[in-house]
């Protein structure tokens, strides 16, 4: 069974078919097809259903797909594990916070590509939930999230410690209506806590999908936030907003970077790991 043939299996099982695949992979059709059935003659079973509309994996499929792309996904780790021996530094997929993105990695990005200017490093921006399950499920190396995390098979340290503050517009009555990112966000977690906390019931709450949306609409009077200091002092946003401090209990938060036990270091994650502890 050779790795490449997994390559193609997976790229048909994603793509539903062997005309797309073949198209992704800049191969002709009738080598897509060749290679699927020696690799269904090689296991002694059929991999998809045909269908009029497509293809669709079979239970052995199924199987199969789950060891590829564990085989795969050791495949790019060793990989990554040799070039971090020559220095090149390999490659690290990064998952991050947008606010830690905003504030603090543009330093940390530029000293790990002065020290490592041929690695290949990747960055997601994301809310904390997910993110966590990227790592999990192999989708990124590592990823600054909201702490604490808990779980079996992730590792991780403190990277930074952020001051929450209540954002209010300066020159507007702020309604009862709190301004936050969508579920699976620490920062809005914190937030719902301090609202019940204060008893400031019923409130309502107004979805975003970035930092500056957020502020902005906090600016315009919209509702209010609570957001890491460093974020809102930020003059690149350019909002005229009001802060004011929290109790210490829900003001701090810890981000990690956390990734799983078992992913080998890469040159470049080591770097990072070592750059984020010079940087708090």
């Amino acid at each position: 069974m050779e790795v490449s043939s997994l390559r193609i299996f997976l790229s048909v099982a994603e793509a539903g078919g062997v005309s797309a695949a073949a198209e992704q992979l800049h191969y002709v059709q009738s080598n897509v097809t060749a290679r699927i059935k020696k690799l269904e003659q090689e296991l002694g079973a059929a991999l998809f259903v045909r269908q009029s509309r497509g293809m669709s994996l079979t239970s052995a499929g199924r199987v199969l797909k789950d060891y590829a792309e564990r085989i795969l996904r050791l495949e790019l780790q060793a990989t990554d594990a040799v070039r971090g021996t020559i220095k090149d530094g390999g490659s690290v997929r990064l998952g991050s916070m947008e606010t830690t993105m905003a504030i603090r990695l543009p330093a940390i990005l530029k000293a790990l590509h002065s020290n490592l200017p041929a690695a290949r490093i990747s960055v997601t921006t994301g809310r904390t939930e997910g993110l966590i399950r990227d790592v999990l499920e192999h989708r990124l190396d590592c990823a600054y999230v909201g702490g604490p995390v808990e779980h079996p098979e992730l590792e991780g340290e403190i990277a930074f410690a952020e001051e929450l503050v209540l954002v209010t517009a300066r020159q507007a009555v702020t309604p009862n209506v709190l301004l936050v990112f969508r579920t699976g966000c620490v920062y809005r977690a914190r937030a719902e806590q301090w609202l019940r906390e204060e008893g400031r019931l019923p409130y309502s709450i107004m979805e975003y999908g970035t930092l500056e949306g957020i502020l902005g609409c906090v600016d315009a009077g919209l509702g209010c936030t609570l957001m890491p200091r460093a974020v809102v002092e930020r003059s690149a946003f350019q909002v005229d907003v009001e802060i004011s401090p929290i109790p210490a209990h829900i003001a701090r938060i810890e981000t990690l970077l956390i990734r799983r036990k078992d992913t080998p270091l890469s040159g470049a994650m080591q770097k990072l790991i070592e750059l984020t502890g010079s940087y708090r």
